[in-house]
């Protein structure tokens, strides 16, 4: 299990405690209120059986900016279902912006990909994620995605359920797309349209709490057209 956890310091730039697991986190710079930290995987992964969790923990006030130094892959085996399980408890008042890479899911391959999330009283997390399926010239294998996230009293924020695979496309969901992109804005309204750097405009989910999703799905990762949607939306957590 990776950890990683920022807490403000009474005096200088915040603190900042990792414990490495599958996945290495790495320190690039921490200030008074915040801090970043990249993400580097420790081998190849995934492959048949592995479980790499991370859990990540924001202190009250903090803002921690998390990113991806390369996508992930779920290779293909016989050894059975792959976990990928992600722990966010984001508290009182700070922010979490996640820059996640592809997660590219290989013919054969199975995986399993739980993230839960907790929110404190003003406070917000932005996450891109972007599931593939199947390398170039791949179909792809199967994955299930489940979000569960929740403000602090237990009220859910935003429930979903993905099933997703290259043998078995589903209508209405990504047919015969290979590539679902999402943008998803927690704890935060956005009221301006979104950016789209000429692409079709992605389909914008606004939550009934504030919070909204952008989704799009394409052929390619460079097709989507959401990385303006992520940068204007991850400047909102701030």
């Amino acid at each position: 299990m990776t950890r990683i956890e920022i807490t403000r310091a009474e005096r200088g730039p915040v603190q900042v405690s990792i414990t490495p697991g599958m996945l290495q986190a790495r320190l690039v710079g921490r200030h008074g209120t915040g801090a970043h930290v990249a993400l580097v995987a420790g081998g190849a992964m995934l492959v048949g059986g592995d479980h790499v969790g991370v859990d990540v923990h924001v202190g009250s006030g903090c803002a921690l900016d998390l990113e991806d130094v390369g996508g992930a892959v779920a290779y293909p085996t016989e050894n059975g279902r792959s976990r990928f399980d992600v722990r966010i408890r984001v508290d009182d008042g700070a922010t979490l912006v996640w820059r996640a890479h592809p997660f590219v899911i290989a013919d054969g391959a199975a995986v399993d990909r739980d993230m839960t999330v907790e929110l404190g009283a003003g406070a917000a997390l932005c996450l891109r994620e972007t599931l593939v399926l199947g390398r170039t010239g791949e179909r792809g294998g199967e994955i299930r995605s489940r979000l569960r996230a929740r403000n602090t009293g237990g009220s859910p924020l935003h429930l979903e359920d993905l099933d997703l695979s290259g043998r078995r496309p589903a209508v209405g969901v990504v047919g015969a797309h290979r590539v679902l992109d999402s943008v998803i804005l927690l704890g935060r309204r956005p009221t301006d349209p979104v950016e789209t750097d000429g692409h079709p405009a992605p389909v914008v989910l606004h939550l009934e709490a504030p919070g909204a999703i952008a989704r799009t799905v394409a052929d390619t990762t460079h097709r989507t057209g959401l990385d303006a949607v992520f940068t204007q939306w991850s400047e909102k957590t701030s």
